[in-house]
C-alpha cells in the first residue's frame, strides 16, 4: 500500500479523460454523458500527459534495455512487473472503493501504448491483468470486488482470464469445461488453453457450462466463476514458447474436480457469456493501443535507420520508394491511434462501443503487422537478424490479429453492427 499511496501523488484524483473531464470505468453513465458534451478536442489534460510521460520514461529507461534478453530467455519479467506496479502503471481500472485509481479506459490506453512501445510481451502480461479483472469490475458484487480486486492493490499480483480451450477459441459455444452444483459448491472439470498469466495468476476468471442441455442458448448456458489459483485439482501446464511476446506467460490449465464456493459466481447461473463478452468492450481498446505502441516503435526504428543507412551515394530515406513506405507507415499509425481513442472515449462516456472497439482492434492489429513488416523491409538483410530490433517487433505483432478476438471475428462483429443500423 505504501507504493500505491506514493504513486497517487502523481496520479491525483484520476478523474480526467479525452474530450471530457473523463470518468472512472464504473462511473454512472448519466454523469459521463454530461461531460461528453464539452466538445471535440485532441488535447490531453495535464494529468494525462503526466501518465503518458511516466509510462514513456519507464518504457525507454527500464523496459527497452532488457526486452531483448527477456525475449531470448522467455523468463517472466518479475522485476519489471513489480516496478510497473510501484509506479501505478498496472491495474488502473480497479475502482477507488477497492483501493484502486478507477481510471477510465482512455487513460489506461495512453499508458498501454507507451509500455507496448518498450515491449509488447511485458505489456501483454500487464494487460492480461486488466482482462482478468474486468468481469469482476463489471459484474462482481461488493464483497467479490473488495476481496479479489482489493488484494491487487496491496501487492503486485497477477490474475488471468480463463475462457479459451484446446477445441474452442472464437467458438465460445463449443466450450467443454463443466461446472456442476453440489450443495453450496460447484465442481469444475475441464481444460483451458492459451491462458495469459496462467502460471503466475493468483486467481482466475473462468467460464464454464452449467446447463448440460446442448440446446440451451449460449447466452444462458454458461456461468462465470472466480477461482483461486491454489485450489486443489488445478494442474498448470508447461509454459508455451510462442513466436513472439515470449516473456508473457502462456499455459494450458486443467481443472479436475475443482471445488468453487457458490459465492464466487458472478451475478448468477447463466450470466457468464454476457459477462465474458462484455469485458471485451472495455479491454479491446487497450489491446489496440498496445498494437499502436508496437507500430510506433517500428516506425521510429525504421525512420532512424533510414537516416543512417546509405545506398547509391545517399541516405535511403532520400530514395522516394523508402520515403513513401515511411509515409504509409505514419498514416496507418496515426489512424490506428485515433481508432482506439474513439473506442475508449465512447465507453468512458457510458455508451456501447462494440462497433468502435472492434474497428480499433482489427485496424490496429493489422497496422502493427503491416508496419512491422515494412520496418523489416527497410532494414533489408539486417532486419532479418536478431541483432536488430525490428525482427522481434514483427514476431510480436502477429498475436494482435489473434488474441482477444481474431481479425476475422472483429470483421464479423463490425459487419453485424453496421448492418444492424439499417435493419433497426
Amino acid at each position: 500500500m505504501r507504493a500505491f499511496r506514493a504513486c497517487r501523488v502523481l496520479q491525483g484524483t484520476a478523474q480526467c479523460g479525452w474530450r471530457s473531464q473523463s470518468m472512472s470505468a464504473n462511473a454512472p453513465a448519466a454523469s459521463q454523458k454530461s461531460h461528453a458534451g464539452l466538445g471535440f478536442s485532441f488535447e490531453l489534460t495535464d494529468q494525462q500527459r503526466e501518465f503518458q510521460a511516466t509510462a514513456r520514461k519507464f518504457a525507454r529507461e527500464e523496459i527497452i534495455p532488457v526486452a531483448a534478453q527477456y525475449d531470448k530467455t522467455g523468463e517472466f519479467p518479475v522485476p519489471i512487473i513489480k516496478r510497473a506496479w510501484e509506479l501505478g502503471l498496472m491495474n488502473s481500472h480497479i475502482p477507488e472503493n477497492c483501493g484502486g485509481l478507477g481510471l477510465g479506459i482512455f487513460d489506461a490506453c495512453l499508458i498501454t501504448e507507451e509500455i507496448a512501445y518498450g515491449c509488447t510481451g511485458i505489456q501483454t502480461a500487464i494487460e492480461a491483468n486488466s482482462l482478468g479483472q474486468m468481469p469482476v469490475i463489471i459484474a462482481g458484487n461488493e464483497q467479490q470486488q473488495k476481496k479479489y480486486l482489493g488484494r491487487m492493490t496491496e501487492e503486485p499480483l497477477m490474475c488471468a482470464y480463463c475462457v479459451t480451450e484446446p477445441g474452442a477459441g472464437s467458438d465460445v459455444a463449443g466450450l467443454q469445461t463443466r461446472a456442476e452444483k453440489k450443495g453450496n459448491e460447484y465442481i469444475i472439470n475441464g481444460q483451458k488453453m492459451w491462458i495469459t498469466n496462467g502460471g503466475k495468476a493468483n486467481w482466475y476468471f473462468l467460464l464454464a457450462r452449467t446447463d448440460p442441455n446442448p440446446k440451451t442458448s449460449t447466452g444462458k448456458a454458461f456461468t462465470g466463476f472466480i477461482v483461486e489459483a491454489d485450489t486443489p485439482g488445478i494442474q498448470i501446464g508447461r509454459k508455451e514458447m510462442n513466436m513472439g511476446q515470449r516473456c508473457s506467460d502462456t499455459r494450458g490449465i486443467v481443472f479436475e474436480d475443482v471445488r468453487v464456493p457458490a459465492e464466487n459466481v458472478l451475478i448468477g447461473e447463466g450470466a457468464g457469456f454476457k459477462i465474458a463478452m462484455g469485458a471485451f468492450d472495455k479491454t479491446r481498446p487497450p489491446v489496440a493501443a498496445g498494437a499502436v505502441g508496437l507500430a510506433q516503435r517500428a516506425l521510429y526504428e525504421a525512420t532512424k535507420y533510414s537516416l543512417e543507412r546509405r545506398t547509391f551515394g545517399k541516405l535511403i530515406a532520400e530514395h522516394q520508394v523508402v520515403s513513401f513506405m515511411l509515409a504509409e507507415m505514419a498514416i496507418k499509425v496515426e489512424l490506428a491511434r485515433m481508432s482506439y481513442q474513439r473506442a475508449a472515449w465512447e465507453v468512458d462516456a457510458g455508451r456501447r462501443n462494440t462497433y468502435y472497439a472492434s474497428i480499433a482492434k482489427a485496424f490496429a492489429g493489422d497496422t502493427a503487422n503491416q508496419v512491422a513488416t515494412d520496418a523489416v523491409q527497410i532494414f533489408g538483410g539486417n532486419g532479418f537478424n536478431s541483432e536488430y530490433p525490428v525482427e522481434k517487433l514483427m514476431r510480436d505483432a502477429k498475436i494482435y490479429q489473434i488474441y482477444e478476438g481474431t481479425a476475422q471475428i472483429q470483421r464479423l462483429i463490425i459487419a453485424r453492427e453496421h448492418l444492424g443500423k439499417f435493419s433497426g
